[in-house]
């Protein structure tokens, strides 16, 4: 009988792009661009192959490309995830799902489970369901021991590993999200979403390198609203020890049809516009210790 652990027995279920050796103490991580879709998988879902794709970060990891030839490692999904979302608690589970009772540690009343948006999703897009049955609790607990925890330990190590090299770490959590999103009585659409936590995962500078350069490129941007960082930018921020993380939404619209999930004639200048970006951000921050840090 199959599992978890042979759905990514052909592609690796993640992978970290880099260049000859890391330069900068900037680490790139795009945790929803997966685009690997498990037979198996796809056995157990009641949607097409096209729909399964809704809550997908398409060709984000793509978009972010140029982190290697920067000396900045990209850590990159091959997951889908619709399959396993690793930008959650490793235990934010629905027990409507499964067949068997959660283990008693399982986050069950998360406003993220509770939109059916877990570690193990129960729908995608908009609130499409993905499976046409309760899943074995064995099928949670494959795919968080076989992914879900290894991605994490990659993660921790790459952050750990640039934090001693340099004496301080940034992770650059990137995303996409859907062109629908506005805000206000006005109906703001974003380009970019800049999340810090509210300023609890970034000191302030470098939000503000962020935001200004966005900005300054003539997009719209905004900060923590509506997404303000998900698990990991919550759980690797630690400004006051030296590492800041911070997530980068990019408005779909941009770059893509949201319907056929095909690029549009946006895509090579989006992709353009953020390699000078990284590139930027990179060289104008300077976050060594003995520099003023935001609280946690």
């Amino acid at each position: 009988m199959l599992t978890a652990a042979d759905d990514f027995s052909l592609v690796p279920p993640f992978e970290i792009r880099a260049g000859e050796g890391q330069a900068v103490p900037f680490v790139f991580n795009s945790p929803h661009s997966g685009r690997h879709y498990p037979q198996r998988f796809l056995g157990m879902s009641r949607l097409d192959g096209l729909s399964i794709r809704r809550s997908e970060d398409t060709y984000v990891d793509e978009l972010f490309g140029v982190a290697p030839s920067l000396g900045a490692p990209l850590l990159v999904a091959n997951f889908p995830r619709a399959y396993l979302d690793v930008n959650r608690e490793p235990w934010e589970l629905d027990p409507k799902m499964f067949a068997e009772p959660l283990p008693p540690f399982a986050n069950i009343r998360s406003a993220r489970v509770a939109g059916g948006l877990g570690t193990l999703a129960k729908v995608v897009g908009e609130g499409l369901e993905i499976y046409s049955a309760r899943l074995p609790l064995s099928e949670a607990v494959g795919r968080i021991e076989a992914i879900y925890e290894p991605y994490h330990r990659t993660l921790k190590q790459l952050l750990g590993a640039t934090h001693q090299r340099f004496g301080w770490a940034v992770l650059i959590d990137c995303h996409s999200m859907p062109a629908s999103i506005r805000l206000g009585d006005a109906g703001f659409r974003p380009d970019f979403i800049i999340g810090d936590r509210f300023g609890a995962s970034a000191a302030a500078e470098l939000t503000q390198t962020a935001i200004g350069l966005l900005s300054g490129m003539g997009y719209r941007v905004t900060h923590n609203k509506p997404y303000a960082g998900g698990f990991i930018t919550e759980h690797y921020g630690r400004p006051a020890r030296g590492v800041h993380a911070l997530q980068i939404e990019i408005n779909r619209a941009l770059y893509m049809n949201e319907k056929t999930l095909a690029r549009t004639g946006g895509f090579d200048a989006l992709a353009s516009d953020l390699s000078f970006f990284a590139a930027r951000l990179i060289a104008e921050t300077d976050l060594s210790p003995g520099l003023p840090m935001a609280a946690e």
